[in-house]
């Protein structure tokens, strides 16, 4: 699956972040737990993408090996936003409690991956855009080759280490607010709203598994579209909050999805070649039952909600 995904962002609704011993957290204003975090998720939703999109573009004309020049077709490579105000943020965000080490340091090794990443896609891509291999035989495209691998690799390494840091943190947290909104509210439109969401990413991780395991697939959709009908039922009921049309729709198509990649899974449904060719040029979500295809309408889902499409 593309490694990209989005990630939800915290609200300030959001009580005692695992991050730090109780003792700490009992110090520490719920904003700024929040404002730690999404400071690293603001990063991760804006230049991870990017930066992967940059390298699957980029190898998708050129070799493994590097280009030779004698390319068919030639489209360099893609830029990324400017990096500086995720570098700034993350080092802001260091500095709030409560502390994590660990985590700290993974935020500040993807602030240097990533802005180590964006001038030398900036350097590739003045040349290919001026053609300039025309005039050197591929000689610097050449060069540049194993600096953008390694570029690119050691910012999927920082990448996937602060992604998992930060993810390892909501997952504690989203059980925590799913379980206090249930105690106050009671499972009302709030309470479905959440645990979809939960859903939603325990069927991703099911469905993007190195081995899918049809059994558990088939209990995260299930569990998933159980949600999803309880938010729609509970949805303008009694008075309560009525859903927003737009985050529903997302909601259903990404269990669409996810059926569909389920039974190409369970089934052992090959991709034409019409299908491989859009899945090795960067047009895999336009194909029915594919990981890119349910990566789209998984983040389609989390930017309703971040945007509050939901409400």
């Amino acid at each position: 699956m593309t490694p990209f995904r989005a990630i939800a962002l915290l609200s300030a609704a959001v009580f005692g972040l695992s991050v730090a011993p109780a003792a700490a957290q009992d110090k520490t204003p719920p904003s700024q737990l929040v404002e730690k975090l999404n400071a690293y998720v603001g990063c991760i939703n804006r230049l991870s993408e990017r930066s992967y999109q940059s390298r699957s573009g980029y190898f998708s004309w050129a070799k493994q090996s590097g280009p030779t020049g004698k390319e068919r077709i030639i489209y360099g490579t893609y830029t990324i936003y400017d990096t500086s105000d995720c570098q700034k943020n993350i080092e802001k965000a260091n500095a709030l409690e409560p502390r994590d080490a660990e985590l700290e340091s993974a935020a500040s090794a993807y602030a240097d991956a990533v802005g180590k990443l964006e001038p030398l896609l900036k350097e590739a891509d003045d040349y290919y855009e001026q053609e300039n291999y025309k005039d050197d035989k591929m000689a610097r495209g050449k060069a540049l080759h194993p600096r953008l691998v390694a570029a690119w690799d050691a910012f999927a390494s920082a990448d996937k280490k602060l992604r998992a840091g930060v993810e390892a943190i909501k997952d504690k947290q989203a059980a925590e607010q799913l379980a206090a909104i249930e105690t106050k509210e009671g499972r009302k439109v709030h309470y479905h709203v959440e645990a979809l969401m939960i859903q939603a990413k325990r069927l991703l991780r099911a469905e993007d598994a190195d081995k899918p395991d049809i059994a558990a697939i088939t209990q995260a959709l299930t569990e998933y579209e159980a949600t999803v009908k309880a938010a729609e039922d509970a949805s303008g009921k009694d008075g309560d909050t009525k859903l927003g049309s737009f985050f529903m729709n997302n909601a259903k198509s990404y269990l669409t999805s996810a059926k569909q990649l389920m039974r190409r899974i369970r089934d052992k449904v090959p991709y034409s070649q019409g299908d491989r060719m859009m899945l090795g040029g960067g047009g895999g979500w336009m194909v029915e039952g594919s990981p890119p295809r349910l990566l789209r309408d998984y983040n389609q889902l989390i930017e309703s909600y971040n945007r509050g499409a939901h409400i």
